[in-house]
């Protein structure tokens, strides 16, 4: 599963892929996470508003910092 967290180095984007990191340790499935900083990448998915959360390529979330709890449930949803 490839986990993305689009944003430019902001506080809540550190605090989004640390999020992600947490939710990911309680499974037991290889997650490709990555950190995209690149306002053009950033772009091509179409979002306005950082952080934003992208899980296997579609948009979860923008704009805000999804909880631990949130991110677990995005990703039993899509096992």
């Amino acid at each position: 599963m490839k986990i993305a967290v689009l944003g430019t180095g902001c506080k809540n984007c550190k605090k989004l892929i640390e999020n992600v990191t947490e939710a990911t340790r309680q499974f037991e499935v290889d997650f490709e996470i990555s950190k995209v900083e690149d306002l053009d990448e950033i772009l091509k998915y179409d979002v306005f508003l950082t952080p934003a959360l992208v899980i296997d390529d579609e948009v979860v979330s923008t704009g805000k910092v999804v909880s631990v709890e949130t991110i677990t449930e995005m990703i039993k949803e899509r096992l």
